[in-house]
């Protein structure tokens, strides 16, 4: 069974981190694109950040530049989303995704497979 697990999300004040790591089943990660987007109530699912299968290519919105750093590990199948200085805008839904075209960040509409969500909220 194809799966992608998100795990990590939690309630963290205002300049905390939270480290998000988004494991799969049944597809090996390295030959894909992962991405990290985030939806409010209310609001369009928006790209994050997102790697290329070699690594070699990361993209972040600029709303997060600077603070979220993605990364891999190919022996433990698993992407991971560090975020740093977060805002209370970053609250939502956090969802990681597998696009099968793997040299390429590509737009949401693009990606194959998703997994359930993990909430990250950030007050005080």
């Amino acid at each position: 069974q194809l799966q992608l697990v998100e795990s990590g999300g939690g309630l963290v004040q205002p300049g905390g981190s939270l480290r998000l790591s988004c494991t799969a089943s049944g597809l090996t990660l390295q030959y894909f694109a992962i991405g990290w987007f985030r939806q409010v109530p209310g609001k369009e699912r928006e790209g994050v950040s997102c790697i290329t299968a070699t690594g070699t290519i990361t993209n972040y919105a600029d709303s997060v530049e600077g603070r979220f750093t993605i990364s891999k590990d190919n022996a433990k199948n698993t992407v991971y989303l560090q975020m740093s200085s977060l805002e209370p805008e970053d609250t939502g839904v956090y969802y990681c995704a597998a696009d099968a075209d793997a040299y390429y960040c590509s737009s949401l509409e693009a990606y194959d497979y998703w997994g359930q969500g993990t909430q990250v909220t950030v007050s005080s």
